[in-house]
């Protein structure tokens, strides 16, 4: 789709990247779609605007079609990203937004669909691999586009060992919970948390805790894309914990496993001016 002459690279040291692959300077499709697939949020607005986009430019099975446009709020994208990378053959997908906050949607608009699309640009982005070994030995694993987070289940605070590329970093970080960003996902759950904003192409991934006690002054961590994240549940009959990548979540585990996962891609097409990239810097000035 991306003419290599007609992209610049975002790197970091190392000419490696996280988040983003590239940032094109043409139009991420070679020419505006011929076949559209839609998929929309349950509700009123996101189903009135279906039935009309329908009718103007008809429905095409998503293995078919060259574009997915999404209608919805962020989390309805976030899922239909996740049912792409389950597919195994990812289509680019173009956010319309029909929800509330829409950070990864475009500006709702019915009219001209066809021209937008055509000019869009896209962000290529790689999620978090999570693998969750439960207290009673079950392996489960999952992506993450925006965050892989650690959360206590009861009353009592989380105990957790960090390590990073085998070294231990916090014996232990006694907390509410801790969590791992990509760039991509460090203006959600990360932002709130007191997390760092980080571009795209910073090459870094926000390591965060949530309402730490100990170490009282511990404000998190910038770690580089290549990291890999070892968390060990300490006390952990007493002390329950749940992990969380994005929608899925496991109970009660041991240990998480977290790291970029470089040989999975999706991609995010955004109107010329209003990448994603772009919002990311702009969310670093809001007041």
């Amino acid at each position: 789709m991306i003419d290599p002459s007609a992209v610049t690279l975002e790197a970091g040291a190392g000419g490696l990247m996280s988040g983003i692959v590239a940032v094109p300077t043409q139009p991420f499709l070679d020419r505006p779609p011929q076949r559209i697939a839609f998929a929309a949020a349950p509700t009123p607005l996101a189903a009135d605007t279906l039935a009309r986009l329908i009718k103007r430019h008809g429905n095409n099975r998503i293995d078919e079609a060259d574009v997915i446009v999404c209608l919805g709020g962020d989390g309805f994208l976030l899922e239909t990203l996740h049912r792409q990378l389950d597919s195994g053959s990812p289509k680019p997908v173009y956010g319309m937004n029909c929800g509330s906050v829409g950070f990864l949607m475009n500006e709702y608009a019915e009219d001209n669909l066809i021209e937008r699309l055509g000019t869009a640009q896209g962000a290529i982005l790689h999620p978090l691999r999570m693998r969750a070994v439960t207290v009673s030995g079950a392996v489960q694993e999952a992506l993450a586009l925006n965050e892989v987070s650690l959360l206590r289940q009861l009353r009592q605070t989380a105990k957790i060992r960090i390590t990073i590329d085998g070294r231990v970093r916090i014996p232990e970080l006694i907390c509410d919970g801790v969590l791992v960003s990509t760039p991509a996902g460090s203006t959600a759950y990360n932002l709130s948390a007191h997390g760092p904003i980080v571009p795209l192409s910073a090459n870094l991934l926000p390591l965060t805790p949530i309402s730490a006690f100990r170490p009282r002054r511990w404000r998190g961590a910038l770690l580089p894309s290549t990291a890999h994240v070892m968390f060990e549940v300490l006390e952990q009959e007493k002390r329950q914990v749940a992990a969380v990548a994005d929608s899925t979540e496991v109970r009660d585990v041991a240990s998480v496993e977290v790291s970029e996962d470089r040989s999975v891609v999706t991609t995010v097409l955004f109107d010329p001016g209003r990448g994603l990239s772009e919002r990311i810097i702009a969310e670093q000035f809001t007041v």
